[in-house]
């Protein structure tokens, strides 16, 4: 029998169970997970990348015709 992985959430620090019962990200609570949810909507993280793309739409756009 193996012992239980234990992982700290990634909001607040708590000792969490992390196995095949809980594959995901794991939090130690609902409010953790949707605080953890909310920073990324606003943009307070960002995964690191190529943003190169960024760089096309980053200029001013033409005017639109009517």
């Amino acid at each position: 029998m193996s012992q239980a992985v234990t992982v700290e959430c990634p909001t607040c620090g708590a000792p969490v169970e992390w196995g095949p019962q809980s594959p995901s990200r794991p939090f130690c609570s609902e409010r953790c997970k949707l605080i953890d949810l909310g920073a990324w909507a606003a943009e307070e993280h960002a995964i690191p990348g190529d943003h190169s793309e960024d760089e096309l739409f980053s200029g001013e756009l033409p005017p639109r015709e009517h």
